[in-house]
C-alpha cells in the first residue's frame, strides 16, 4: 500500500512538470495583435498552411487559423505542403512594424507535428 501512494505521488509529480513544460496553444490573432507581449517566447499555434517556400530543409510557410496568419521560419524541417494542418511551437522574433502597425510576426519554429484532425 506505501508502496503504491509512493509511485501514486512520482507519477503525479512528473505529470504535472510535463504539462507545465507544454506552451499554451494561441490564436494565430492574439500573438499578431501584441507580437511584443510574445517576443521570445515560446507559444504554440495550429493552422492551415497558406503559403511555403523553401529549399535544401528550409524555408518559410504561412499558416491561417480563422483569427489571423503568421509566417513561420524553418531551419530544420523542411517547410510543408500547402493545405496542409500543422501544430507549429517556436519563438516569436522581430517582424516588420511601420508606424505602430504589425506588418509581419515571425515564429522560428523549434517543432511541428501534422495536425491529428487531418
Amino acid at each position: 500500500m506505501r508502496t503504491a501512494r509512493i509511485m501514486l505521488g512520482v507519477s503525479l509529480g512528473f505529470w504535472s512538470l510535463a504539462l507545465t513544460a507544454c506552451p499554451d496553444r494561441l490564436p494565430i490573432g492574439k500573438v499578431s495583435h501584441d507580437p511584443g507581449r510574445y517576443f521570445n517566447r515560446e507559444v504554440t499555434v495550429v493552422g492551415r498552411v497558406t503559403n511555403s517556400y523553401g529549399a535544401l530543409g528550409q524555408g518559410v510557410y504561412e499558416i491561417d487559423d480563422g483569427t489571423g496568419r503568421i509566417w513561420i521560419f524553418t531551419e530544420k524541417y523542411g517547410v510543408p505542403s500547402r493545405g496542409e494542418i500543422v501544430s507549429v511551437t517556436g519563438r516569436i522574433v522581430p517582424g516588420v512594424t511601420y508606424e505602430g502597425r504589425n506588418y509581419a510576426t515571425v515564429l522560428r519554429e523549434t517543432r511541428r507535428r501534422k495536425h491529428p484532425n487531418q
